[in-house]
């Protein structure tokens, strides 16, 4: 990277500064520029006439207004044109105060609409190139005064330009966010549909099943005494009914599964009570894990369930993706209402984002703790590694716990 690259940044977010630098090369270029007589024995010369003490006053003004040329770049050329003017009309020869009004037109050209460009432009290069020729050294058709001429006609030229240009910029960006958004308004309209659809074939497939468990239940339960061997073909049914409803749930939710996925799990949801088992693991597999927990007071299941995962999923990208020597440090704290995990690491290279090449990783942890209530930021830390912090609405799961069951 270029110093310029370096520096452009900052120039940006201190446009003052960068033209306070413009005021100044232009004053330093005119102030040198007075100091060359045109019309000398032997053609142009340098240094054979200096400028007076009314140049240099009018150079010094007309350099210090260009600091506010984008503040105000109408009111900024009118003060430059007149300084021009006033120059043209008084110096013999004159000194460039001209510089100044070409820098003024340009930032006006550069800043408004073509129409404004125009109607600006050909009023400024008839003024002042009508002053040069009216006031200025004879003939009127000097290099002088058709130099003034074109430097303001390529000034108005060259702002025009880069408005135009950066237009088209603009609108080219523009035109890719609302692609990007389209995008990304798409893809959750299909995961919507999506969900709608595996959710309309689980109803079908519990609402199917059950009733005709039921059924057949109470057939059962009718029949028991007195006439036993219908019974049992009626309970025939209800297992016949309940393993076909297991049949059809289980692959509606396999639908769900990435491939290479587990078979479920036949043991008790995992939660922080096993969080030493889970880091001790992680030690064993090489990576060196600190906790540090202030609070193991029992949560609810949700919560103590998401804080487990994303500790589990935090990890696990630091396994893969920290590099060698990497060391992890686990908090869980309770503050207030809420439960607050942070996953930290000294890693090198950092996460990627999305835990690994082709899951789900932050993603995932980000809609597991958001569907709590809560909120998931990930992101490198000043200096290296990487920081994942969840806070996990307590207090809200724990009153949707006891109000389940209650309406």
């Amino acid at each position: 990277m270029t110093p310029v690259d370096r520096a452009r940044p900052w120039l940006r977010a201190h446009p003052l500064a960068l033209d306070a630098a413009l005021a100044l090369g232009v004053l330093l270029c005119m102030v040198l520029g007075s100091f060359a007589d045109p019309h000398g024995p032997n053609g142009p010369t340098f240094g054979t006439r200096t400028p007076g003490l009314r140049s240099l006053v009018l150079m010094t003004l007309a350099a210090a207004v260009l600091v506010l040329r984008r503040r105000r770049p109408m009111a900024v050329l009118a003060c430059t044109s007149a300084l021009t003017m006033v120059e043209l009309s008084l110096g013999a020869p004159p000194a460039p105060v001209a510089m100044s009004a070409v820098v003024a037109l340009y930032t006006v050209a550069a800043h408004t609409d073509r129409p404004t460009t125009y109607r600006v432009g050909v009023l400024t290069i008839v003024v002042l190139t009508g002053t040069a020729m009216l006031f200025g050294t004879p003939p009127w058709y000097s290099q002088e005064h058709v130099g003034i001429f074109a430097w303001t006609g390529m000034a108005a030229a060259a702002g025009d330009a880069v408005r135009s240009r950066r237009a088209f910029v603009d609108a080219i960006r523009e035109r890719a966010e609302r692609a990007e958004h389209g995008r990304e308004e798409e893809a959750r309209r299909r995961v919507a549909e999506e969900r709608l659809r595996i959710a309309r074939d689980l109803h079908d497939v519990v609402a199917h099943h059950i009733a005709l468990v039921n059924v057949q239940a109470g057939v059962a339960a009718h029949v028991m005494d007195k006439r036993p061997d219908q019974a049992k073909e009626a309970l025939a049914h209800v297992r016949e009914a309940s393993r076909s409803a297991l049949d059809e749930l289980r692959s509606t939710v396999g639908l769900l599964r990435q491939s290479g996925d587990p078979a479920a799990p036949t043991e008790p949801a995992p939660g922080l009570a096993v969080l030493d088992d889970l880091l001790g693991g992680f030690r064993r597999a090489g990576l060196p894990v600190e906790l540090a927990r202030i609070d193991d007071s029992p949560l609810p299941a949700s919560v103590d369930l998401a804080a487990y995962r994303v500790i589990q999923e935090a990890l696990t990208n630091v396994q893969k993706h920290a590099g060698r020597g990497a060391k992890a440090e686990v908090s869980v704290v309770r503050v207030g209402p809420n439960i607050e995990i942070t996953v930290i690491d000294n890693g090198t290279a950092g996460g990627d984002g999305n835990g690994g090449g082709g899951g789900h990783g932050l993603l995932g942890m980000r809609e597991r703790v958001t569907a709590l209530g809560g909120s998931c930021t990930a992101g490198p830390r000043y200096g290296g590694g990487f920081r994942v912090q969840a806070i996990l609405p307590v207090k809200a799961a724990e009153t949707g716990a006891t109000g389940e069951g209650t309406t």
